[in-house]
């Protein structure tokens, strides 16, 4: 129904192709951020409801969620956007959804679940590319191997990437590697393992580690205690990433920032339409139980920004259509191993 959703962070990259994506759905999102010039174009031109306003003010967040069942949080860094925005959705009894991959978000969330079931409201980060397939092939390999301690996800992205995941890199970089060990989070170096990688279909690809968001999620979806994620990553992104170990306190400088922030602000804003539909994703993943057991299984989706609006719009039409389990939900807890399944173009395989 118009009005029952409200997508905000409509005019980044993109919100701003998912908004366009629900329209050719049939549904009616408003359309929200805080540039007010570039949310008042964009809904004019798709003929949707448009809201502006910033987090800082939790009284105009209040207002800006009047009459609205589910938000679709899409305002990057979400380290800083996402708290504000789930605060006051646990104050309005609104469900809550982001697209992050941050792990610290999803941790911060995950704190809240006692506040959510309280308030009856479901929060459910990671509902695009990040995490939404990986998250339902980790949930797949835990149920092919229960008694599993290790899981390794790797996956492989043909396709560009926005200012606003561009930003996100940015800000984190010099912070090193992040890994699931014994079932505690743990900091690792950058790059901290490599392995090769049978994606399916070609040869194998050499991955690094990296602080992807499943090292939260994956643990709270499967209980596995031992996690780490690979992306696949050419020699020369590799030494770049060693090489960044002794300067994380040098790339985390405000001098250095503004620099790595101006030079993504002169990029195009993300993929084109071409190059999103010729983009694909390959996930890769492998759990093991220390006593020779082992499963492995792999996913091919649609490019990651394609997958992230797909996911995104599914599951608002399914909490729309009342299925929100209250409390803090990764996309297979609370849709099942199998909901990836159920977007065009994604297609699983085991071994």
């Amino acid at each position: 129904m118009a009005g029952d959703w409200l997508l905000y962070g409509a005019n980044g990259y993109t919100g701003a192709l998912t908004a366009r994506m629900a329209v050719e759905r049939g549904m009616r999102p408003i359309l929200a951020g805080r540039r007010a010039e570039a949310v008042h174009a964009l809904a004019g031109s798709l003929g949707l409801e448009a809201r502006v306003f910033g987090l800082e003010n939790p009284d105009a967040v209040a207002a800006g969620l009047e009459g609205v069942k589910v938000v679709l949080h899409a305002a990057g860094p979400f380290l800083r956007t996402s708290q504000p925005m789930a605060k006051a959705c646990l104050g309005a009894r609104v469900h809550y959804l982001d697209i992050t991959g941050e792990a610290a978000v999803f941790e911060a969330l995950a704190a809240r679940d006692s506040a959510a079931k309280a308030a009856g409201v479901m929060l459910l980060p990671g509902a695009g590319f990040d995490v939404v397939p990986s998250d339902c092939l980790a949930a797949h390999l835990a149920r092919r191997l229960p008694t599993a301690t290790h899981l390794a996800l790797a996956f492989l992205g043909l396709g560009g990437v926005s200012r606003g995941t561009a930003t996100t890199m940015a800000e984190n970089a010099g912070e090193g590697g992040l890994v699931r060990r014994d079932g505690r989070l743990t900091r690792v170096p950058a790059a901290w393992k490599t392995r090769h990688v049978d994606f399916g279909g070609g040869p194998l690809r050499p991955c690094m580690t990296i602080p992807w968001g499943d090292v939260a999620t994956a643990f709270h979806s499967t209980g596995i205690p031992n996690i780490e994620v690979y992306m696949a990553a050419p020699l020369a992104l590799r030494a770049l990433a060693l090489l960044s170990r002794p300067f994380g306190g040098l790339l985390r400088s405000a001098a250095v920032q503004r620099f790595l922030k101006r030079r993504i602000d002169a990029r195009p804003p993300g993929p084109t339409d071409e190059q999103r539909s010729r983009g694909r994703s390959f996930l890769w993943g492998e759990v093991t139980d220390g006593r020779g057991g082992r499963a492995v299984s792999r996913l091919t989706t649609p490019e990651g920004y394609t997958l992230t609006a797909l996911a995104s719009l599914a599951i608002v039409a399914r909490v729309l259509a009342g299925h929100a389990p209250p409390g803090f939900q990764t996309p297979s807890r609370a849709y099942g191993p199998d909901f990836v399944l159920e977007l065009p173009g994604v297609t699983r395989h085991d071994e």
